[in-house]
């Protein structure tokens, strides 16, 4: 194996490794999913456009980091009743997904300089092109969990109206 091959799948690593770990230690307050980059743009009907892709048929093929490592990650599996809460931190780790995998896609590109010629190149496509798919699933789930997170706080204000709760903040 040649030594530029080696220099790429090292630096890609540990991207993937340092990048992970500033994904869990930002806080998640700092991904804001109504404001750019995260809202979904007009050209996306909120998502749909990737159920045009087939998304449904492939998302749940490729593996989850909350399924490697579950006592480092929130698992991408809600429960039935979620609450608000819940559904918050899911809509936010949808922007953290897609954040880190949008910084591993910029990073990635150093290859082109590490091996220089085609192996460069089809080292820097090649991550690309395997972070591509999970930035697509984290901009077509971030919709549906907007409106359910959206209906789950309609329903609380709603039942503290009738119930005279006190505090109808989530």
């Amino acid at each position: 194996m040649s030594k530029y091959f080696m220099d790429c799948v090292f630096y890609i690593a540990l991207i993937g490794i340092v990048f992970f770990l500033l994904g869990r230690l930002l806080p998640k307050g700092w991904f804001r999913y109504d404001q750019f980059p995260f809202r979904s743009f007009s050209f996306e009907k909120d998502g749909e456009i990737y159920a045009a892709w087939g998304i449904r048929r492939w998302k749940d093929q490729f593996p989850d980091m909350s399924e490697i490592l579950p006592s480092l990650m929130p698992s991408k599996k809600l429960p039935r009743r979620a609450s608000g809460e819940q559904l918050t931190l899911m809509v936010q780790e949808t922007c953290v997904a897609e954040a880190i995998h949008v910084l591993l896609c910029i990073a990635g590109l150093h290859c082109i300089q590490l091996w220089p010629g085609i192996g460069g190149l089809a080292a820097a496509v090649l991550n690309v092109l395997g972070n591509l798919p999970y930035i697509i699933i984290q901009r077509f789930n971030r919709p549906r969990l907007i409106r359910l997170l959206a209906a789950h706080s309609k329903r609380t204000i709603m039942r503290c109206e009738d119930y005279a709760c006190a505090d109808t903040q989530l």
